[in-house]
C-alpha cells in the first residue's frame, strides 16, 4: 500500500509535464527543473519541517491532546509484533535513535524522488498558474487543491487520520494550505521545484521526530500529526512571522509568471 502511494505522488508531476509538454508545447524547462535559486533556503527546506515536528510535540503535550511516552512503547510493541530474529537487536534506544537520525539526515532526500512528483505538478506548474489571481489567492487555492487531491486516501483508507476518515478529509486541507503557504514561500523565492521536494521530503520524514514521544492510542487528528489541530499552531505561528517581517507575500520576479519562465 505504501509502495502504492508513493507512486501515486507522481501522478501531479506526471499531468504537469504533459500539459506543458503536448498541450502548451512549452519545453521542459519551463517548468524549471534546471533551476535551483539561492542555496540559503535548501537549508531551510531541511531542517524546518523537524523544527515544525518538534514544535508539534510539544504543542501536543500542551493541548493534552497526546501523553509523554519516555519508554518507545509504540516501538517495543512494534517489536514484540516482528517475526524474531536469531540474532539479538539492539536496545530500543538505539533503534529509536538510528530512525531519528535516519530520518533527520538521509530520509528527506530519498524522498526527493517521490515529493518531486507533487512539486512539479503544485507549486511548480499550479501555482505560477494561479498568480494572475495575486499571490496569496493563489496560495490558498493551491495549498486547498492539494488537500483535496488527497480525498480518495483520506477517505478510503483513514489516510493520516484514521479516526476520522470524513472529517479528515477537512483536516486534510487546512493542513495543506499551511504546509502549501511555506512550500511555496520556497518556491517563489527561488522559483525551483528542488526545494519545495526537498521540504516535503523532509515533512514526510519528520513524523517519527513526535510519534517514538507520545503514548499509542492518540488521535492524530488532535495531536501528534504535523497536519492535525496540533500541527497547526507551529505552521501558523511561522506563516505569521513570515507575514509580519514582510517576507511574505514574495517579491516575485517576472519569469515565474506562466509563459515567461526560462
Amino acid at each position: 500500500m505504501q509502495i502504492s502511494f508513493a507512486l501515486a505522488m507522481w501522478g501531479p508531476g506526471i499531468a504537469a509535464i504533459v500539459t506543458t509538454l503536448f498541450v502548451e508545447k512549452r519545453p521542459l524547462k519551463a517548468l524549471r527543473l534546471n533551476t535551483l535559486g539561492p542555496k540559503r533556503f535548501y537549508l531551510v527546506a531541511w531542517f524546518l519541517p523537524p523544527a515544525l515536528t518538534l514544535l508539534t510535540l510539544a504543542t501536543t503535550l500542551l493541548l493534552g491532546t497526546g501523553f509523554f511516552d519516555p519508554t518507545f512503547s509504540m516501538m517495543r510493541d512494534a517489536l514484540a509484533q516482528a517475526p524474531q530474529s536469531k540474532q539479538a537487536l539492539p536496545s530500543v534506544e538505539v533503534l529509536v535513535a538510528a530512525q531519528l537520525a535516519f530520518g533527520l539526515l538521509l530520509a528527506p532526500f530519498i524522498n526527493i524522488l517521490f515529493a518531486l512528483g507533487e512539486e512539479l505538478g503544485w507549486r511548480g506548474f499550479l501555482l505560477p498558474k494561479l498568480l494572475p489571481l495575486g499571490q496569496w489567492k493563489a496560495i490558498v487555492i493551491s495549498g486547498a487543491i492539494w488537500g483535496i487531491w488527497h480525498a480518495p486516501t483520506t477517505l478510503l483508507y483513514g489516510y493520516n487520520f484514521p479516526q476520522h476518515y470524513y472529517l479528515g478529509m477537512l483536516i486534510m486541507v487546512v493542513g495543506c494550505i499551511l504546509l502549501g503557504t511555506i512550500l511555496s514561500w520556497l518556491y517563489l523565492n527561488t522559483r525551483s521545484p528542488w526545494v519545495t521536494a526537498l521540504a516535503h521530503g523532509a515533512f514526510n520524514a519528520s513524523p517519527g521526530l513526535a510519534i517514538f514521544f507520545l503514548k499509542p492510542g492518540f488521535d492524530t487528528a488532535l495531536g501528534g500529526s504535523a497536519l492535525g489541530l496540533a500541527g497547526w499552531i507551529p505552521m501558523g505561528l511561522f506563516v505569521g512571522w513570515l507575514v509580519l517581517t514582510k517576507r511574505l507575500p514574495v517579491q516575485v520576479k517576472e519569469d515565474v509568471v506562466p509563459g515567461n519562465a526560462i
